[in-house]
């Protein structure tokens, strides 16, 4: 699910930003891009942030500023580098006759004749509780988000299982229809094919029920309904269930699709068609789930 945080906190000597935006992704992907002196507090970082989100892109930069102001880094001149810059442009106005000299101005806006000196920030004792505090209020933000999204993609993900739920019941109903229809199909066939000879209907109920038992869903159609109420109650019961309906569905698309591969029947096949495309909008929307 997508999200976005951000948040500024303070202390005695530095000021932490962060600015937190997560992605759908079928993982946990985690980019944190920090400033160098908390880089060894990357690790600890690192748990929080998955302490907070289980599934996701998350992509989390954080900004350090130095509020003492006496350890900032100072102008420093490269004077060598500015006689350099002197130097040659005399020698090319001599070589082309042009009257002057270099200005001061230009030669301070020549690259690396001005430069400040980064700071020795260090780790300060305070650097891990801002980060920690800076970071938590950022995912706070983002989870919020992505819980109101998670809202809206549950209630959709809800009445897709309705609707699959009535798909399932529908394939159910059918299969006495299915199996007279399959023994009426048979008989039929036997008499074309032997013509005036009596059908032995001892013999006919045997070649059904053979029939019957290759093209049994039965068992197919119990287990999606199985699956189909866990998806429900774990749809009910909230939480990180991104991965375990992920499974589910493929579970029930198995399921779907040896009932499809079995039926000869016109209406099994058409409720089996729509249950797939039904679990594949409940799979793309599983997909921002954490």
């Amino acid at each position: 699910m997508t999200g976005y945080g951000q948040s500024a906190v303070e202390g005695e000597t530095i000021a932490v930003t962060v600015e937190a935006r997560s992605l759908n992704h079928r993982h946990l992907d985690i980019s944190l891009r920090l400033p160098r002196p908390f880089l060894p507090l990357e690790p600890e970082a690192r748990r929080l942030l998955q302490e907070r989100i289980q599934r996701g892109r998350l992509d989390v930069n954080v900004g350090l500023t130095r509020l003492d102001t006496q350890r900032a880094g100072q102008v420093k001149v490269d004077t060598a580098l500015a006689r350099e810059y002197a130097e040659r442009a005399s020698a090319l106005a001599d070589e082309l006759r042009i009257a002057g000299t270099p200005e001061l101005m230009w030669l301070l806006a020549q690259p690396g004749v001005l430069t400040r000196g980064d700071p020795d920030l260090g780790l300060p004792e305070e650097g891990w509780p801002l980060l920690a505090q800076a970071l938590s209020d950022a995912m706070a933000k983002l989870v919020a988000q992505r819980e109101a999204e998670g809202q809206a993609i549950l209630q959709e993900l809800t009445a897709l299982v309705t609707e699959l739920e009535g798909e399932i019941e529908r394939m159910t109903a059918r299969v006495p229809q299915a199996l007279a229809r399959r023994r009426e199909r048979l008989r039929e066939r036997l008499s074309a094919l032997l013509e005036e000879v009596t059908l032995d209907e001892g013999r006919l109920a045997m070649e059904v029920a053979v029939w019957a038992e290759k093209t049994d869903i039965s068992e197919e159609l119990a287990r999606l309904t199985a699956h189909l109420e866990q998806s429900d109650a774990l749809l009910r019961k909230g939480g990180s269930v991104g991965r375990t309906l992920d499974f589910l569905i493929q579970e029930m698309n198995r399921e779907v699709n040896t009932v499809a591969a079995k039926s000869d029947d016109l209406d099994l096949a058409q409720a089996a068609i729509a249950a797939k495309a039904i679990l594949e909008k409940l799979r793309e929307q599983v997909q921002n789930l954490e």
